[in-house]
């Protein structure tokens, strides 16, 4: 693949960086809770009314529908700008959206995307279960169907958002005498729903974005369905296949932002003189280049192919290790000054142990070098 940098693009970029010098948030975004998703709506709604939202959507569904090239402009000048993170909006934006827009039903798309796009309307995912992490095919939240309803039991576990989100993407399974990946059915659960319980869980770095969520006899209309009764697995697949694949290109243009910071900093404090720390920052630099390449590399492949298969967790799997790496460097070079405002508010050790978190979510590090063995690189299957 052969990128070149065009006059359209290079206006594009100036007129971007104007937007964003006159948009982004002065102050620094709430670590959780309410203050936090009230954060995020408005700068949601914020680039929402700037015309800037959806930036990789089609148009047809609201989006700008932009290339490639000017997709990685974007963020590559919203992370130079220290624009806020996505948070409470990544699962609205970047699978519950898109599998809506592949999945769903004109109603559905009707209904829900314009409500993502505008900050109206946070998602959390209803996937993992407490006997069920990484075995997705092992979930046993129960939905019979009564009526026009899915009346559904059960819970899910490690739900980031769910105690400020309005909508849920749930899977759940409606035939239990179906093989493991048969018989789900991947629904679109309102929050607000009775029967619906949310306890928080707090992660080891003091903050609160996991729960646990509790379902007694919670009705939800079948027209609620994407996808249909039963098929909730290859739907399912198509919204991990976001995940994985073109959703976290977001938080790799901020880790280079961030790598860089550290780079200066090591400059200005005299740590860079020190050979072996100059030489792990070097490499990590490196990394995070062959990171962006192979990201690249795969929206290359699924622009010509379609949605990403298993190649998407190859890019999911060097992410969420080099996260660890670039924020344990980080608390190294910070010594005694990174436990300053610790635990529970932003600080270097928070952003350390924090980093824990992208090794389990989205499948355990252990299970996506499984997927890579088995499904990219054809070895036998695990036991």
């Amino acid at each position: 693949m052969k990128i070149e940098v065009t006059n359209d693009e290079k206006q594009f970029r100036e007129e971007v960086r104007a937007w964003l010098a006159d948009n982004v948030p002065k102050e620094r975004r709430p670590t959780e809770g309410e203050a936090a998703a009230q954060f995020d709506r408005q700068w949601v709604n914020q680039q929402y009314l700037g015309g800037w939202s959806g930036i990789a959507w089609p148009k047809e569904f609201g989006g700008r529908g932009e290339s490639l090239g000017r997709q990685m402009i974007w963020l590559e000048e919203y992370a130079r700008a220290g624009a806020p993170e996505i948070g409470n909006f990544f699962v609205a934006i970047a699978h519950a959206g898109p599998t809506i827009m592949a999945r769903g039903t004109p109603e559905q798309q009707e209904f829900h995307l314009p409500r993502i796009l505008s900050g109206a309307s946070i998602w959390c995912q209803g996937f993992s279960e407490p006997g069920a992490g990484s075995d997705l095919a092992g979930i046993s939240t129960r939905a019979v169907i009564e009526g026009d309803e899915l009346v559904v039991n059960g819970s899910k576990i490690w739900t980031s958002y769910g105690h400020v989100a309005d909508f849920q993407e749930l899977l759940v399974r409606t035939d239990p005498s179906s093989g493991r990946h048969k018989g789900l059915t991947w629904a679109i659960c309102d929050m607000s729903l009775p029967g619906i319980e949310v306890r928080p869980i707090r992660s080891m770095a003091g903050h609160h974005e996991f729960n646990q969520v509790f379902y007694d006899n919670v009705r939800i209309p079948l027209k609620n369905v994407v996808g249909t009764v039963d098929d909730g697995w290859s739907v399912a697949m198509a919204t991990l296949g976001f995940e994985r694949g073109t959703g976290i290109i977001v938080f790799q243009v901020e880790l280079a932002r961030r790598l860089e910071e550290l780079v200066e900093q090591a400059k200005a404090s005299g740590a860079i003189r020190d050979m072996v720390i100059a030489d792990r920052l070097l490499n990590l630099r490196a990394e995070v280049h062959a990171l962006r390449a192979m990201t690249l590399m795969n929206i290359s492949r699924s622009d010509r192919n379609g949605a990403l298969g298993a190649e998407a967790t190859l890019v999911a799997v060097y992410h969420a290790e080099m996260e660890k790496k670039v924020a344990r460097m980080a608390f190294e070079l910070a010594g005694n000054r990174g436990l300053e405002a610790f635990p529970g508010k932003w600080s270097v050790a928070f952003e350390y142990y924090n980093s824990f978190a992208h090794t389990i979510a989205g499948g355990t590090s252990e299970i996506r070098r499984n997927i890579i063995g088995e499904r990219v690189l054809g070895l036998p299957r695990g036991r």
